[in-house]
């Protein structure tokens, strides 16, 4: 309408479709959402097909960036990287799996707009340490000439975890505030490689005693202001701090009580699909 302030919605939205009363009062959509996106390794990537329009869907390997955003390295002999060079508009589908109906684990749709990464940009070699980190196979074709990393720029995100627990959320809703944590990113890659190589047992109880996780050799992936990514083989688990960290000196305080908390083996954190469902493992 000519004159109108409405603004529109934002893509993906439905606020006039959510059941009566939802969100429960319970339901902590933000950090469900949050949990889904740093943990997922893998998710369907929707683009639009560059011939007639129509949703093209694949399967895809994902990675976050230190603030969040969803990764993804693509081959431009691929349907998707073609689609995306001419319209970089789409979504990732990333779904938490489990036992039982599969519908009944919860679900993030990130809608955005992704951007390649030029190989010469100063985020490139961040943005490789981090996917190869969650996905080291991909080292064996991530050099080859037609691959290239992308980064979703998310605009909004639709969380569906069964019935009165879907949410409609903003980008900024789902990604990590770096404001002030300079420092912190600036020895991601030092801490990383300092608590595995030295404190290999502290990473492993984290997985094992805080998260429930299987005994296994754990490996940090990833840190940022909110938390730490971890992963065993194909598995992947993300450890929340009680409090963000913004610096070298808070990383470490922070570590060393979540080693403390482990050595006292309190009850392990329920997982992003418990929360769903109430189940415990």
């Amino acid at each position: 309408m000519v004159g109108s302030s409405k603004a529109a919605p934002l893509p993906g939205f439905m606020p006039d479709r959510l059941p009566e009363g939802a969100p429960a009062a319970d339901f902590e959509a933000k950090t469900i959402a949050k949990a889904l996106l740093r943990a997922t390794r893998a998710g369907t990537l929707a683009t639009l097909d560059r011939n007639t329009g129509h949703p093209f869907a694949s399967l895809v390997n994902v990675a976050t960036d230190v603030d969040g955003s969803p990764l993804i390295l693509v081959s431009r002999l691929s349907t998707h990287t073609a689609n995306l060079e001419c319209d970089g508009r789409a979504s990732l589908l990333l779904a938490s799996g489990g036992r039982g109906d599969p519908l009944a684990h919860p679900r993030l749709t990130v809608l955005g707009t992704f951007a390649p990464i030029a190989r010469a940009a100063e985020s490139e070699l961040r943005i490789r340490r981090r996917f190869l980190a969650r996905h080291p196979k991909s080292e064996l074709y991530a050099g080859f000439a037609d691959f290239s990393f992308w980064r979703l720029s998310a605009a909004s995100a639709h969380l569906n975890a069964g019935f009165a627990r879907a949410a409609d959320l903003k980008g900024s809703e789902i990604t990590t505030d770096l404001s002030g944590a300079e420092s912190l990113l600036a020895a991601e890659e030092t801490a990383i490689a300092h608590m595995n190589d030295d404190h290999a047992e502290a990473v492993r109880s984290y997985a094992t005693k805080l998260l429930g996780g299987e005994d296994g050799p754990w490996r940090l992936t990833g840190l940022d202001p909110e938390g730490l990514d971890l992963a065993l083989g194909d598995a992947t688990m993300r450890l929340p701090f009680a409090a963000r960290v913004t610096s070298a000196e808070s990383l470490r305080k922070a570590v060393v009580e979540l080693a403390a908390a482990a050595r006292a083996q309190q009850a392990p954190v329920i997982a992003v699909a418990d929360q769903a469902t109430g189940e415990r493992h």
